[in-house]
């Protein structure tokens, strides 16, 4: 499993755009689509407060939206 969780939905544009920059980067990630796991909506809202997508959690930390300053830096503190 991955350090890193990205909440999402199939339909969601800003979604594939952070699944895409995360790939481009070679980060490695869990994709948990949130429109089909009810479990991991439900998880999500009691981490977050909120079901906006995407979402990326890293290291326990959550990012709403794509946000590309915070994510590169979670991901460089994961790398110290």
């Amino acid at each position: 499993m991955a350090a890193i969780k990205v909440y999402s939905t199939e339909y969601c544009p800003w979604c594939h755009k952070l699944k895409d920059y995360l790939k481009d980067k070679k980060i490695a990630f869990d994709a948990i689509d949130i429109g089909k796991d009810e479990k991991a909506r439900n998880e999500l809202f009691k981490k977050s407060g909120q079901l906006a997508v995407p979402q990326t959690e890293i290291n326990g930390k959550i990012i709403v939206g794509f946000d590309r300053a915070a994510i590169d830096a979670e991901v460089a503190k994961m790398k110290k």
